[in-house]
């Protein structure tokens, strides 16, 4: 936000030079960005957080805060009271706040004043004609966006509604829009006249045979503006105000404002009632806190007479009450809401370096999380058990709860572990005997979702059965732990195999069956193909066929091997296959067929 500051001392006459304000903006306010000597004038370019948005994006809002950081004076013009008379103008305003909307007549468009210019240029804005001049000195002053239309051009009443779908618009650096039921919009009985918050459009453009005008100063709902702008791609200075939200209450200063302003720049002008159609007025919000409050928060000793003295210098309507106080928050401070605002704000202008900087008193006695804590618990009992933990998907086909915007096959959130875990096991036993597994052994801890509730549960197998239950009940042995954490002592962990990650290389399969006597072990041959194998061997030869036949038995073994460095070849493999071979028939005299 570019700040002329010639402009705000229109508002604070005591204020000091230019260069002493750089470190009152960056320790009390917002960081400057920036710093430009301009045609005399010093402009600063702040950068104003969305939590002051709503106040801070005009010089008005910035004045203000000088004034009660400074404790300085902030004085507000007189302007021009303008004669009015009856109108007939209507107003409808379905999906809006509010909406103020006034009837000029015989105005004249032309060249604005050279202040107005001036005072555009400054702030890199672009003069086109006193109108939208007027308009543009408002927003930036005191930060309302406002507009105006061609009164000839409007047909029947005006309604803030929301839009039909397949309603169009060209807006006013004509774009054709296609509109949605999800926008807002200002319509005559014909159509669109603008985007609410947003950009006007063509139909009611203010041109050089423009002599009636409709002003409009309006509050929007800040969620609508932002993803109607957001969606149509259209970002402008009354969008990112209307979207940071703005107090409905500025409405009256501004209308009065506007039409004071073009009073001046048409004297001849003649002005109508001011229709207001105030549709969801702006509570009154009070806050309490305590001097001890603010220095339990803030860590410092600030007395309450200087909390106190702040509240005077920013205007606030206070009562104290031996350091107890109240306050009506300011109506353009939409941030001030809850007693930590006003902590926040407090030490904000007091000044953060004033904190001195001690390390508060902590226990660190740690806190136990009962449901934490069961399932560590859980966690631990089963991985003593030998099982391992899985992660499945949450979402799912079928549910109680649904999700947007997600796969055909996983609309809902899960009611169950079951389904998933089975699936799991499936997968793993499908691979159990290429990582060296007999037997597969899972389990899951997670939470389910209902249409009114959610729950932990834990599911494990045992075989090919799914057991699931809810945490509490796989738990019922559980006890809360000690300050210490201690889950469980009487697992020992130290006795569960510890992970080994599998190789990334694929593994290579060769069977091999010998004949060996019918008397003799076929351990002994297992023991021969291990010792021969070599560390390619992963896992531990596994029979799968033998018959006997004349005297002697057909022991058929499967041998996996795989490297954990490199992709192997059919050489090696063939040449420790023919090792295998060599040393079954030397060592044991048998045949391998």
């Amino acid at each position: 936000m570019l700040i002329s500051y010639k402009w705000i001392k229109e508002y604070v006459k005591d204020l000091p030079e230019a260069n002493k304000l750089q470190d009152i903006f960056n320790y009390h306010l917002c960081e400057v960005e920036g710093i430009e000597e301009k045609d005399g004038d010093t402009i600063f370019d702040l950068n104003i957080l969305p939590n002051r948005a709503h106040d801070l994006l005009c010089h008005q809002g910035i004045a203000r805060e000088l004034a009660g950081q400074l404790g300085l004076k902030f004085e507000l013009p007189e302007y021009k009271k303008v004669e009015s008379t009856p109108t007939n103008l209507k107003i409808d305003v379905i999906d809006g706040r509010r909406y103020m909307g006034r009837i000029i007549r015989n105005i004249e468009i032309k060249d604005s004043p050279d202040w107005v210019k001036k005072h555009l240029e400054t702030i890199g804005q672009r003069p086109i004609v006193n109108m939208v001049d007027a308009t543009n000195i408002v927003l930036f002053d005191a930060g309302q966006p406002c507009h105006v239309f061609d009164l000839d051009k409007v047909k029947g009443a005006i309604s803030i509604r929301k839009a039909k779908t397949g309603e169009q618009i060209t807006t006013l650096d004509n774009k054709e829009v296609l509109l949605t039921e999800e926008d807002i919009i200002i319509a005559d009985e014909e159509g669109p006249l603008a985007i609410a918050g947003i950009k006007g459009g063509k139909k009611a453009e203010v041109d050089e045979n423009t002599k009636n005008i409709i002003i409009e100063v309006a509050n929007f709902y800040p969620t609508l503006v932002r993803k109607t702008s957001r969606r149509l791609g259209i970002l402008t200075d009354a969008s990112k105000r209307y979207e940071n939200d703005l107090s409905a209450e500025l409405c009256d200063f501004t209308i009065l404002q506007l039409s004071a302003l073009i009073s001046e720049m048409c004297p001849q002008a003649e002005f109508e009632e001011i229709v207001d159609e105030y549709k969801e007025k702006q509570k009154e919000t009070k806050i309490s806190f305590s001097t001890d409050l603010i220095n339990k928060k803030l860590g410092t000793k600030i007395s309450t007479l200087e909390i106190e003295n702040i509240l005077k210098n920013y205007n606030f309507e206070y009562k104290n009450e031996s350091g107890d106080f109240e306050i009506i928050s300011p109506s353009l401070r939409l941030d001030l809401v809850i007693p930590e605002d006003m902590v926040e704000e407090i030490g904000r202008i007091y000044g953060y370096d004033k904190v001195n900087p001690e390390i508060p008193k902590i226990s660190f006695t740690p806190r136990i999380n009962e449901t934490f804590a069961k399932i560590s618990w859980a966690r631990n009992k089963l991985l003593t058990a030998g099982y391992s933990e899985v992660m499945t998907y949450t979402f799912c086909d079928r549910g109680e709860v649904g999700v947007l915007a997600s796969a055909s096959d996983k609309k809902f959130l899960r009611t169950n572990l079951t389904d998933g875990l089975k699936e799991s096991l499936k997968m793993n036993q499908l691979n159990a005997p290429f990582l060296g597994m007999n037997e597969i052994k899972i389990f899951e801890i997670g939470t389910v979702f209902f249409i009114d509730h959610e729950e932990i549960h834990v599911a494990y197998n045992d075989k090919e059965k799914i057991i699931e239950q809810k945490l509490d009940d796989f738990c019922k042995d559980f006890s809360i732990p000690d300050s210490y954490g201690n889950l469980i002592p009487d697992l020992n962990l130290e006795n569960i195999e510890k992970f080994k990650p599998w190789s990334v290389y694929p593994f290579i399969t060769r069977d091999i069956a010998v004949w060996i006597p019918e008397n003799d072990d076929s351990e002994k041959l297992k023991k021969i193909l291990i010792e021969n194998g070599t560390e390619l061997l992963i896992r531990e030869p596994k029979m799968f066929d033998s018959f006997t036949k004349e005297g002697r038995t057909s022991y058929a073994f499967k041998l996996v091997f795989q490297s954990k460095e490199k992709t192997l070849t059919d050489g090696e493999i063939n040449s420790i296959m023919d090792k295998i071979t060599e040393n079954t028939e030397k060592q044991a005299g048998w045949k391998v067929r």
